[in-house]
């Protein structure tokens, strides 16, 4: 069982950068695969990046692809976002989720979720 706390969001304008961070709780933070997905205004839920237990892999939306980096830290049960170079589009609840069951870009394949932290880059 994991239970999954984001921060790091805020207001940032274009071309910025944001680092956020999912802190995970529990003794098996480093069997699950770990993603990323976000929620714009009217839009549904999209996937942004995935990472494997290990870290050894990952998956990346085209829409993010050279501009964002997830990174695990096992040892402090912590997952990252590295975001650079920002776009309005951007703007968005940014969710962490965690699956035990191999990287993915499903959300159907996430057992747990955090609450979301807002990341809103302005022009």
């Amino acid at each position: 069982q994991v239970q999954l706390v984001e921060s790091g969001g805020g207001l940032v304008q274009a071309r910025g950068s944001l680092r956020l961070s999912c802190a995970a709780s529990g003794r098996t933070f480093s069997r699950y695969a770990m993603c990323w997905f976000r929620q714009a205004p009217g839009k549904e839920r999209e996937f942004v990046t995935a990472i494997s237990a290990t870290g050894g892999r990952t998956d990346y939306a085209d829409s993010v692809k050279g501009r964002f980096t997830i990174s695990r830290d096992n040892a402090k049960n912590t997952v990252y976002l590295q975001m650079n170079s920002l776009k309005p589009e951007d703007t968005a609840v940014y969710v962490c989720a965690a699956q035990m069951y191999g990287i993915s870009r499903y959300e159907h394949d996430y057992h747990y979720w955090g609450q979301g932290t807002q990341v809103t880059v302005s022009s």
